[in-house]
């Protein structure tokens, strides 16, 4: 599954993190969140990173189209 900008700020958000606090626990620059986060391409290892830090700190990442109550890709706090 690929994560989306919505669900890495939304993940941030559950975990009140900031870009900051992000890009130290995932260990990558802070520009490179905000560059995802503004819609500019990183590279697949960081975009994994984000994507595993985020999971281990327990947020679930819901895929589009699985169920939810909107039928799109969205996040919870496990």
């Amino acid at each position: 599954m690929k994560l989306t900008v919505e669900q890495c700020r939304a993940g941030r958000a559950l975990l009140n993190w900031s870009a900051a606090d992000l890009a130290s626990i995932a260990k990558m620059s802070v520009i490179t969140v905000k560059r995802f986060e503004g819609g500019q391409n990183i590279a697949s290892s960081s975009l994994t990173k984000i994507s595993e830090t985020l999971t281990a700190a327990g947020v679930i990442l819901i895929e589009d189209g699985a169920a939810s109550p909107s039928g799109r890709a969205g996040v919870r706090l496990a």
